[in-house]
């Protein structure tokens, strides 16, 4: 699978404007004047993320005209909370999503996502800025999951987690500070499954909003577990959970 791209300053302003899926933008850093300034103000309202990057790096994706501006499609269309809430209460299904709070890799993120949708998890949230996407490299290593899973992205884990919590889900934070054994959660009502980054885990402004916090025993050396392991583990916890209280399959 190869990631599809366009170059140049009206181009992307075109498919911008056409409501094509960007993943992210690529601006070459010193890019300035009346028609950059135009983009610029596109992608703020239309809340495109962008990265100021060296010439170099644009090279390196096309040497063609590029007028130092290349925008990525997004592999996938995303979702937003607002279009997905109402559509699981209205399906009648019992909601289950995985909120991912600043995870970078792509190789977790392909990983937990083939998880989750094995597990037949409704929907995986991440947020905009300082997160991974859906681009090819997490397509393939999901297996292709990412392909069948609906991805909303939204602005910010804080304000995805808030919308969770007002529509009536659970809020459970896999956090290795946590005292609360996982298995000892209850994930058979509509729940959101917070994780963070290995390195950062979730973080404090967020954490404070989760309602539950729980964490998997350790007793070994290293004091933690990959994330999309603890991901697998406590999603399947929430499956086995289900399936014991005789409702249907999430």
């Amino acid at each position: 699978m190869t990631e599809d791209y366009i170059f140049g300053i009206r181009a992307v302003m075109e498919a911008i404007e056409a409501g094509k899926d960007i993943d992210r933008v690529f601006i070459k850093k010193d890019l300035s004047g009346d028609l950059a300034n135009e983009l610029f103000d596109l992608m703020r309202r239309h809340r495109i993320v962008s990265r100021r990057v060296p010439v170099e790096k644009i090279n390196r994706i096309t040497r063609k005209n590029h007028q130092g501006v290349v925008a990525m499609l997004s592999a996938v269309t995303y979702y937003s909370l607002d279009r997905l809430i109402p559509e699981l209460y209205e399906e009648g299904v019992l909601p289950f999503v995985v909120v991912l709070d600043g995870i970078t890799d792509v190789r977790n993120f392909g990983a937990i996502a083939r998880t989750c949708e094995c597990a037949g998890v409704d929907a995986i949230v991440i947020p905009t800025h300082d997160s991974v996407s859906v681009n090819a490299d997490a397509v393939k290593t999901s297996a292709g999951a990412l392909l069948h899973l609906p991805v909303c992205r939204e602005s910010s884990t804080l304000a995805a987690v808030k919308q969770l919590k007002e529509s009536g889900y659970t809020v459970v934070a896999v956090s290795e500070k946590a005292d609360i054994n996982y298995t000892l959660a209850d994930y058979t009502v509509p729940v959101a499954l917070v994780l963070g980054a290995e390195d950062k885990g979730i973080s404090p402004e967020v954490l404070r909003l989760c309602d539950t916090f729980v964490s998997i025993p350790m007793f070994g050396k290293i004091s933690s577990l990959n994330v999309s392991v603890a991901a697998a583990i406590t999603v399947y916890e929430a499956v086995r959970q289900r399936l014991n209280a005789d409702m249907e399959p999430i």
